[in-house]
């Protein structure tokens, strides 16, 4: 069984693990995943809830269930949410698509963008799941990183189950919970805590798009226009000398504003930020490989980096740890 292989998670900062008051089992839904509507088949019913919670660098991990039959809609867009939802017990009925709905069964998982599309699901009275709650744009910068472009609602919009008993994903999702039980450092800045997050959502996308039909790889990368393609090999051999947008635009025979609307159709970001990426990696690069007498100020300003504070603070948003933690750990310094 998939829940003898998910083990209790220790309720961090959820309050009480359980919960027979509606008050608190909605703030705790609120908090955890984002507003929306719940309704029982009774007013007079009280929930029997179960309400754990951890959290791994920026995903939000819950061992939950009502306790009671429900119907749950109206997720709220504006919270920015993926909710991937896997069947401990019982089993779920999911909106899959205007017409059909799809369930859930004990180890099966679901996955819905509550920030691009709509979503009911309905829960019979012995369901018990293991939920991830993902930002959307941290789903779509790992799309960005390791495939170079953002899928567009092909992907988003699509409602899927996927996974179940014996797939890699039941296997990721039990050495996420072990890593949980053990208590180790899962904090947003934590190498494990990056390392896990990674490995999640780079599962989930290949899971997600297998469904949705959209290629990760150069199928979905050739959709985009000649001049953004282009654009993106500019900026990727000019990346040290940082030239402005006007000047990769010229040089692909646009405007500004037209690439700029390419990148962010095509590629869910603006120009600027992918420029900026493209600089952060051959930052990091240098400081793997650089030689015992460099500094992360030389390096940084053969970069052309001038403000060293703000420099820092994006390479760690990106990486998970300061440049002068790169660095150490490439020369073997203390």
């Amino acid at each position: 069984m998939l829940d003898a292989d998910l083990p209790l998670l220790a309720p961090t900062g959820a309050g009480h693990p359980a919960s027979s008051d509606w008050d608190e089992v909605n703030e705790f839904c609120r908090r955890v995943y984002m507003p929306y509507r719940v309704r029982t088949s009774g007013r007079l019913i009280r929930p029997n809830a179960t309400l754990q919670r951890a959290e791994v660098a920026r995903i939000k991990v819950t061992r939950f269930a009502y306790g009671v039959p429900v119907q749950l809609d109206r997720f709220d867009p504006e919270a920015g949410n993926i909710l991937v939802l896997t069947t401990l017990n019982g089993a779920l009925r999911h909106k899959e698509t205007e017409s059909r709905s799809a369930e859930t069964g004990v180890g099966d998982s679901f996955v819905v963008d509550c920030s691009r599309t709509d979503y009911w699901l309905e829960a019979d009275p012995d369901h018990l799941q293991l939920n991830l709650t993902i930002p959307h744009d941290v789903i779509a910068e790992t799309a960005h990183r390791w495939f170079g472009f953002v899928p567009d609602d092909r992907l988003w919009t699509r409602r899927t189950g996927f996974g179940g008993a014996g797939s890699r994903w039941h296997a990721l999702l039990g050495y996420l919970t072990q890593t949980i039980r053990t208590g180790g450092a899962l904090g947003a800045e934590a190498p494990l805590a990056r390392h896990l997050e990674e490995m999640l959502c780079i599962d989930l996308l290949h899971n997600w798009a297998e469904r949705a039909g959209v290629a990760l790889q150069d199928g979905a990368r050739a959709a985009a226009p000649h001049y953004v393609r282009k654009a993106e090999l500019l900026m990727d051999s000019l990346a040290q000398e940082a030239p402005t947008i006007g000047e990769v635009a010229r040089q692909v025979g646009v405007s500004a504003r037209t690439l700029s609307e390419g990148f962010q159709r095509f590629r869910g970001i603006s120009p600027r930020d992918f420029l900026r990426d493209r600089r952060l990696d051959g930052l990091n690069a240098a400081l793997l490989a650089a030689a015992p007498e460099e500094t992360v100020t030389s390096i940084a300003s053969a970069w052309g980096y001038a403000n060293f504070g703000a420099m820092a603070g994006r390479y760690r948003a990106r990486f998970g740890e300061l440049p002068s933690a790169t660095l150490a750990r490439a020369t073997g310094r203390k």
